[in-house]
């Protein structure tokens, strides 16, 4: 049964660690749509030239990139040293998905996706091993999480969770339709029909939209 855990790590020891005790003001948030080797990080917190004295001074950064800004952040693409402890790799290689990273005071909140609750533990044990200190902050079976209550159904939620693993929902896309419908054994209409009813869901859901009140009205006749 897939579980969510959401663990707090302390930056000191990984790949970030250094920019913190150089900028203590530093905040970090990752960036999933973002397609290279490294990792896409939004840097805020503090001014600019200080992020980026910082970025050169630190020796776990192998090599960084500006790629856009938006206000007082800074979206910076990250290549860790070899030797660095890269979280974001060990949860991959432990079989995890991120799906969201933010860091402040010195400390990560990660969210990862895992198959079971063995993988949890198997991470943990990963990133002790690792000399990081991690903290299970909260644990939990995706089926205690009712998909009812984003008006998903089972299937549906499925679909999208493939979908995003899958990188159908990157830019550029990483899989397409054909491909996730195959990987899915549906067809094509059938997962276009899938997500467009998935779609509809979350949007009324999220918007606290009623039902009537996404249909559209008649149009009148001449």
């Amino acid at each position: 049964m897939t579980s969510i855990a959401d663990i707090e790590i302390p930056a000191d020891g990984t790949g970030l660690g250094e920019l913190f005790e150089t900028v203590p003001s530093l905040s970090c948030e990752m960036e999933r749509v973002i397609a290279s080797s490294g990792h896409g990080l939004w840097l805020s917190g503090a001014p600019q030239d200080d992020v980026e004295d910082a970025l050169d001074e630190a020796s776990a950064i192998g090599r960084y990139s500006l790629i856009s800004s938006d206000d007082d952040r800074w979206l910076y693409d990250l290549e860790f040293d070899p030797d660095t402890v890269d979280v974001f790799e060990v949860v991959l290689e432990e079989g995890g998905t991120v799906l969201s990273a933010s860091a402040s005071n010195g400390n990560w909140l990660i969210s990862i996706r895992v198959v079971d609750r063995e993988s949890v533990s198997s991470l943990y044990d990963r990133l002790v091993a690792d000399d990081v200190s991690p903290t299970i902050v909260r644990l939990y079976d995706v089926a205690e999480e009712s998909h009812s209550q984003c008006g998903l159904t089972p299937r549906q939620y499925e679909t999208l969770v493939a979908a995003i693993d899958h990188g159908y929902f990157e830019i550029p896309r990483e899989v397409s339709m054909q491909e996730l419908s195959e990987e899915l054994d549906i067809s094509h209409q059938a997962l276009s029909e899938r997500l467009r009813r998935a779609y509809r869901a979350l949007v009324t859901s999220e918007l606290n939209v009623a039902e009537e009140e996404t249909t559209a009205p008649p149009i009148p006749s001449n």
